[in-house]
Parts: C-alpha cells; sequence; structure tokens
C-alpha cells in the first residue's frame, strides 16, 4: 500500500512538472536561449574616494579569483572634517578567459572643490577581447603623502 502511494504521488509530480514546463511560451525559451554569459563585480569605498570594476561577458571559459579589502579608518559623516577619508581599497584579481573583459579604477578627492567638483587623481580602463590571463594588484589609498609608504620590488635579472 505505502509503496503505491509512493508511485502514485511520484506519477503526479511528474506530470505537473511536465505540465507546467509546457505551459511556457515560445517566446520564453527564445529569450532564455538568447541571454549572454556576464560576470561583473564593482565595488566603491567614498572614504577613499576609490572604486574598481571587474566586468566579463560573452565568454566560453571563465576561471576568476578576485580577492577585495576595503577599510576606512575614520568614517567621521562630517563634511568639514578634513582628518576624514584614511581609507584603503586593495584589489587582487587573477583570471583565465575566453571572451570579453572590462576592467577599470579610478581614485579621486574625497571633498569637492569650489564648483562642487571632487577632482580626479587617477583613472584607468582596459577592454580586452580573446583568450588570455590577467593577473593585478591595484593599491587606491587615501590621504597619503610620498613617503608615507612603500612598495619594494624585485629586481630584473
Amino acid at each position: 500500500m505505502r509503496a503505491a502511494n509512493m508511485i502514485l504521488i511520484a506519477l503526479l509530480l511528474l506530470l505537473t512538472t511536465n505540465s507546467a514546463i509546457n505551459a511556457m511560451p515560445d517566446s520564453f525559451y527564445q529569450a532564455m536561449s538568447k541571454m549572454r554569459p556576464e560576470n561583473t563585480i564593482c565595488v566603491k569605498n567614498y572614504d577613499a574616494g576609490a572604486s574598481f570594476t571587474e566586468s566579463y561577458r560573452d565568454f566560453e571559459h571563465l576561471e576568476r579569483e578576485t580577492e577585495v579589502v576595503s577599510r576606512s579608518y575614520n568614517t567621521s559623516n562630517n563634511q568639514s572634517d578634513l582628518s576624514r577619508g584614511n581609507a584603503s581599497l586593495e584589489v587582487r584579481m587573477r583570471s583565465n578567459v575566453k571572451g570579453k573583459a572590462h576592467i577599470a579604477w579610478q581614485s579621486r578627492d574625497i571633498l569637492p572643490d569650489q564648483m562642487g567638483r571632487h577632482a580626479t587623481y587617477s583613472r584607468a580602463s582596459e577592454d580586452l577581447t580573446g583568450a588570455f590571463n590577467i593577473e593585478k594588484f591595484l593599491q587606491l589609498w587615501s590621504n597619503s603623502t610620498l613617503g608615507s609608504m612603500s612598495t619594494d620590488w624585485l629586481a630584473c635579472s
């Protein structure tokens, strides 16, 4: 008796699933087959005035490893506080892709000038198409002066 009930329940589930699939219009399947694969991450640290975007689309193959560290040391909400913005945005990315990639970052002043605009310190944007490997390390800091941070480089042999 119990086995017969289980078979009946399984048969009902199969019929309802099948009828739900048949109930979808053809336009649904056409739209689903035209979808392009996309994988995007965008990170902003307002205290550092830094942002980063990593986007992949129309890819056949994507292996991606991205690590983002966003820190804010003085998060005062007072706009006139000039010590505001001791912050950083660090990104380590490694990817292997066949398709299209867009990688961009920018660093700008957190305080507006007299006209209400934020000065842009640096900006970079890359658009790539094909089969490639990407490996990057970005370090965007606010309130740092020359000599307050150092990067050690390996000597060329």
